[in-house]
Order: C-alpha cells, then sequence, then structure tokens
C-alpha cells in the first residue's frame, strides 16, 4: 500500500471569505494576500495504492470551465492533475475509485472532461463515490451554495453509469486501510477519508480543515453553510486527533501537506509540519 500526494494546481480566493470572523490583521500573517485580498490555495489531491485498486480523492477545478470562469480564481503554478499523476507512473485510466469529499467545484471539477461539444469521465475505468444526501444537496443546492455546485461538473457523472453511493454511516468502511467520516458544517455529508497507513492514522481533512492556518477553533470559513455545526466538529475531531496521533493530510494549504499534532494552552495546535513522502 502506497500514498501519493497529488498537486493538482492552486487557485485564489478572498481571504477574508477563507477566514470568515478572524480579522486580516490575523490572518494575513498566516496566508498574506494581495492588493484584491486574494489570497493562494492548493487544490492537492491524494492518491491511494492499494492491493488491485488505485484510488484518487478529490481531483481540483479541472479546465473545462470557460475563460471567464477561470479568471475569478487565478489559476497558477506548473502542476496539473495529469501531470502529477505521470509523475508516479499513472494514467486517468489506472484510476478504479474516484472519491468526492464533496462536489463543490474545486473538489470534483477533474472528474469530468469536455471532448467536442460532449462531457466525458475523465476516469473511464473508475467507479465515482458520493453518497445520497450530498448528491441530493448538490443537485438540489440552495441559493447560497448554488455556485459551487456546477451541473457540468456533477451530471455527467451519473449520466455516465459509474456514479457509486457510500452509506452516510460515520466510520464505515471503504477499503482495506480506509475508513469514512462525514461532516456536515461545511456542507451536507462531506466525506472524510481515515486511512491507515504505515503504522500511522492518516485524515484527509478536506474543507473541514482547510490547511495548517484553519487549526484555531473560530477559525471557519464564510463559504460553511453552518459554521457553529462546524465548530462543533472541529473541537470534536480536533480533541480525537491530539489524543490518538493522527496525521492530517491538507488539500488547501499552499505551502503544508501534512502535520502532527499537539495540546497547548491555546488548544489544539500542529506540532511538526511535512510532506507525505516523509512519513
Amino acid at each position: 500500500m502506497k500514498l501519493y500526494s497529488i498537486n493538482t494546481g492552486y487557485f485564489r480566493l478572498d481571504g477574508g471569505a477563507m477566514f470568515g470572523v478572524v480579522p486580516k490583521s490575523i490572518w494575513n500573517k498566516l496566508n498574506p494576500a494581495d492588493d484584491n485580498n486574494l489570497c493562494n490555495w492548493a487544490m492537492r489531491s491524494l492518491l491511494i495504492q492499494e492491493a488491485d485498486r488505485l484510488i484518487l480523492i478529490d481531483n481540483g477545478i479541472g479546465d473545462k470551465q470557460d475563460a471567464k470562469f477561470m479568471s475569478h480564481y487565478y489559476l497558477n503554478g506548473d502542476d496539473t492533475l495529469n501531470k502529477s499523476l505521470n509523475k508516479y507512473g499513472f494514467t486517468p485510466d489506472d484510476i478504479t475509485d474516484v472519491f468526492l469529499t464533496h462536489l463543490h467545484f474545486d473538489h470534483c471539477g477533474g472528474s469530468i472532461i469536455r471532448s467536442g461539444d460532449k462531457l466525458l469521465p475523465a476516469f473511464k475505468n473508475a467507479n465515482y463515490w458520493s453518497n445520497l444526501r450530498h448528491w441530493e444537496a448538490a443537485t438540489l443546492p440552495n441559493d447560497r451554495e448554488k455556485a459551487s455546485f456546477l451541473k457540468e461538473n456533477i451530471l455527467p457523472i451519473q449520466e455516465s453509469g459509474q456514479l457509486k453511493f457510500i452509506e452516510p454511516t460515520d466510520g464505515i468502511d471503504f477499503s482495506d486501510t480506509m475508513k469514512v467520516r462525514f461532516a456536515y458544517g461545511h456542507t451536507e455529508a462531506m466525506m472524510l477519508p481515515q486511512i491507515s497507513y504505515k503504522g500511522h492514522t492518516v485524515v484527509y481533512a478536506a474543507d473541514l480543515l482547510p490547511a495548517v492556518a484553519h487549526l484555531p477553533i473560530p477559525y471557519v470559513m464564510a463559504y460553511d453553510m453552518f459554521p457553529l455545526t462546524t465548530l462543533l466538529e472541529k473541537k470534536q475531531f480536533l480533541t480525537e486527533a491530539v489524543e490518538n496521533n493522527y496525521i492530517l493530510f491538507f488539500e488547501h494549504d499552499p505551502v503544508n501537506e501534512c502535520c502532527s499534532l499537539q495540546q497547548t494552552e491555546k488548544g489544539v495546535r500542529h506540532k511538526d509540519l511535512f510532506k507525505l513522502e516523509e512519513l
């Protein structure tokens, strides 16, 4: 069994939106904004090579959106999904499972590619995994979240016949080494992979904890549908994580891939920062 960090590129988002009620005078020291108040963020996927399965967790923003859409997010960097897969000797056709933590465009946009006037699965040999509660929220979105759920990223998955649903039961097994946690503050039934690896428990933090800078409990994104739920979920999860020595793998941290945790006078904070390959 092997884990690979898959960088799909970087994009820019409003710093105030990413840090919620935290004042800019504080968060700007953590991820400095440009003149437009935008901070740079990673879109970091995780690849799990396990027996006869090759599981890709999330896949970035993709490249099928038009120039106007892309201009809002200032994509940057040399990394792409395919380039990062190729680095480890894989292609999209090798992927057996695409596990989507949730269906916001920066997490699932790479699921579907544009071929002429057709929208086709980027991973033609893979099952795509979501859960029914989240799927219904994404396909019938509320007005506040509608801009994050793009039908061209979502509906072609179902139309392809490759869509599968996971039962939304906390701790359910997905594979021999991976269990699934559920969180409800950011969006309905977001799925967090929890992986047993080299004697450690690695948790893909998705948008519960987008970056090291979001470890303090009040640092909750304005994008979250239910911020008070996120507060409670963070508090419960971080207590469990520090007690059990979990390793966190960050999807959006522009610098840090992983961290261990420690209890401090200010609450749970990072202990060591490192790359996944160093684990």
